[in-house]
């Protein structure tokens, strides 16, 4: 086990990396708002289990070979790119009744879940992420080093999980506000639509290996 300062510190990081907008944080807000609170919400904790994919790939050094293999980032980078682009070109093409009010049947929460989940563990800069934080706070010369690293990515991952549900709370009400007012629902549906894509083109561009 870490000590109790080096968690500390770890989750005074956290908190501070987390609760700058990036793209999980868009797209929790786009769910909320577009489909309400629990959606939000659920979305959140979808995004933070694949976080969580994350810590315990990097518990078993499945980030080392995303780091090191340009064929590995690249198949996962584009996984998630086609992914995105999918969710975004079907939000453009539905019609404006999923937008008019907070999807509440399980069968779409399930859906949004697994959506969640697979924003954030297709994300190969998630995992490289762990790989390049997590390790400043581990001592390489304990015997419990993979203990250590569970733990600080595991708080990493609670920190996140609050952050994330505070946007998600945030952006249901906002979503109210907007659902009151005529046309909201297309123009809901237009903005996650292009968000989606967005993030497609920006994971598309960014962090392209040499």
């Amino acid at each position: 086990m870490p000590e109790g300062t080096t968690i500390l510190v770890v989750a005074l990081a956290s908190l501070v990396l987390v609760v700058i907008p990036g793209p999980a944080v868009i797209y929790i807000l786009t769910r909320s708002v577009s489909q309400g609170r629990d959606a939000g919400l659920v979305s959140a904790i979808g995004v933070n289990l694949g976080s969580t994919v994350h810590v315990f790939a990097a518990v078993a050094g499945l980030t080392v070979l995303l780091a090191s293999s340009t064929a590995a980032y690249t198949a996962v980078k584009w996984a998630g790119v086609v992914y995105l682009a999918w969710i975004g070109i079907r939000t453009l093409m539905s019609d404006d009744e999923g937008f008019s009010e907070p999807a509440v049947e399980p069968a779409g929460l399930k859906r949004i879940f697994i959506q969640g989940v697979l924003v954030n563990m297709l994300n190969p800069k998630v995992a490289i992420f762990f790989l390049a934080f997590l390790p400043q706070f581990v001592d390489p010369n304990a015997p419990n080093a993979a203990t250590q690293t569970l733990v600080l990515g595991l708080t990493l991952v609670t920190i996140g999980l609050i952050s994330d549900s505070v946007y998600a709370v945030i952006g249901g009400s906002l979503g109210d506000l907007f659902r009151k007012r005529p046309g909201a629902a297309r123009a809901s549906r237009i903005t996650a639509g292009s968000v989606y894509l967005a993030l497609a083109g920006i994971a598309a561009v960014a962090g392209t290996r040499k």
